[in-house]
């Protein structure tokens, strides 16, 4: 029987630290940093001149904001430039690699961590401008993507910009119809523009001149990093696309969802790359029927879902916790399915229950090559009830990412979908950055951490648990661990 024990809930203080670039580089130039460094003490000066060099970096982005070249000004190495340098530095003489398991050079240490944005993606938005009916529009990501470079930790040191591409006709195949593609994407010659007639969904925003293009944009730049991360060119990764995607299945557009990314980029790293075992986690407050869907009799990918549920009654009505997969997927479908209400709405003690007793110790379980997650955060605090009005922190996002690090040797990539309170989806987006870079993670507030889930939350748990337990052992143990709440 599986008995993972959970952690202490404790972080090690981490020394302070200055990346300094290998001197043999050749992108050591005033504003350029590879991202392969060794590991020295910075003094307090050292650090000064680091933010103020940040500073400095930050201008430059913003004199041309829609310049390609923005990314060379700030000395950011594209996935390319990391990959020659990393060539260089891991090709060392064997004979001088120790052949004990417990030893480990640290000035070694990767600590690349891919980030993805396009501004073009900036045009999704009505013809109108009227955004105060579209939770997904492009302003979103302008603000993620501003805060990312107000951020105390200099970006240029230890963060790649991998530059996106369109998806192309056979990757949105491997997962939506062909009718779907042709209406949406494009591709088909009769199809001149998208067809405003099939918007059935008033959550659904397209311009009429350059959706396509958005679209083919956003899952192609989802397609890359994932593929940088699963090759180890990057550590992990962030991908600060739009719209959202979860909701779209194989032939059917819902919310503001119209091309799955995460399922599309899951899909191609099975066909591509041959990766054998994929853990999806959706953490988005709404249930992501879209990726289940497409998923639900494919045993080699575990999709884990939290979301609001109340017995069906929020938006959309499904994601029961009886719904485990279907054929050969039974027992890879996995929905924390939160019901009760606001009363009192689900925060920090609840979410780190639901990790502690059904994320991780499944997803250990199934031990993935890689992780996917939809990273919603509209279940963080300042969100209205009708979007889901529970009180996740920032900080617990950061808390969460950081223990999906320890699977798949650390090949995460999040892939940004709802969340629409602009502070606490920068702050919350902030959080996951910084805990991808390896910084350590802000405490979270301590009442939270002695709080017991509420009575609610508790009941939900235990039903995912009981239906789980009839497809693997590792649950039996936690309900009794829950029933001690």
């Amino acid at each position: 029987m599986y008995q993972q024990q959970w952690p202490q809930e404790t972080f090690q203080q981490h020394t302070n630290v200055h990346l300094h670039a290998n001197t043999q580089s050749p992108f050591s130039h005033a504003h350029c940093n590879v991202p392969f460094h060794t590991v020295r003490p910075v003094s307090s000066g050292s650090l000064r001149k680091d933010r103020e060099r940040t500073r400095e970096d930050l201008h430059i982005l913003s004199q041309s904001p829609h310049d390609d070249r923005c990314s060379n000004q700030l000395g950011v190495p594209q996935h390319s430039e990391c990959c020659d340098v990393r060539k260089k530095i891991y090709h060392r003489n064997l004979t001088r690699v120790h052949s004990s398991p417990g030893t480990f050079n640290r000035s070694l240490i990767f600590v690349c961590v891919g980030l993805v944005f396009d501004y073009q993606m900036l045009k999704h938005e009505c013809d109108c401008k009227d955004t105060s009916f579209d939770p997904g529009y492009a302003g979103r990501i302008m603000s993620v993507w501003s805060r990312l470079q107000e951020c105390e930790f200099n970006l240029s040191l230890c963060v790649c910009l991998v530059k996106g591409r369109p998806a192309t006709f056979e990757e949105l195949l491997s997962v939506h119809s062909e009718q779907l593609i042709h209406s949406y994407a494009g591709f088909s010659e009769r199809t001149s523009s998208i067809p405003y007639k099939s918007q059935t969904d008033h959550d659904m925003v397209l311009n009429n001149s350059c959706s396509a293009a958005i679209l083919k944009m956003s899952v192609g730049s989802v397609i890359e990093l994932a593929f940088r991360v699963a090759g180890g060119e990057l550590r992990n990764g962030f991908a600060v696309v739009t719209p959202p995607g979860h909701h779209a299945s194989h032939s059917q557009t819902y919310g503001s969802s119209i091309f799955n990314s995460v399922a599309i980029a899951a899909k191609q790293l099975q066909e591509q790359l041959k990766v054998t075992k994929i853990l999806i986690v959706d953490w988005d407050v709404h249930h992501g029927n879209g990726t289940e869907e497409i998923f639900y009799t494919d045993p080699s990918v575990l999709y884990i879902s939290l979301h609001r549920y109340d017995n069906g009654s929020f938006f959309l009505g499904n994601g029961q916790p009886t719904r485990v997969g279907s054929d050969r997927g039974k027992g890879y479908n996995v929905n924390v399915a939160w019901s009760g209400g606001l009363n009192p709405p689900m925060g920090d003690a609840e979410y780190l229950a639901a990790f502690r007793t059904v994320v991780m110790p499944i997803a250990h379980e199934f031990s993935p090559d890689v992780v996917l997650v939809s990273a919603g955060f509209d279940a963080a605090e300042g969100h209205p009830e009708a979007l889901s009005g529970y009180r996740v922190s920032a900080n617990c996002f950061g808390f969460l990412t950081r223990k999906l690090m320890e699977l798949a040797e650390g090949r995460v990539v999040l892939v940004l979908e709802g969340g629409y309170n602009l502070a606490s989806l920068c702050d919350a987006l902030q959080a996951c950055v910084s805990a991808l870079m390896g910084n350590e993670v802000c405490p979270l507030d301590e009442e939270e951490l002695v709080r017991k889930p509420c009575i609610n939350a508790v009941e939900s748990l235990k039903t995912v648990l009981h239906v789980q337990s009839e497809n693997r052992s590792v649950s039996v143990v936690h309900v009794c661990f829950l029933w001690s709440f």
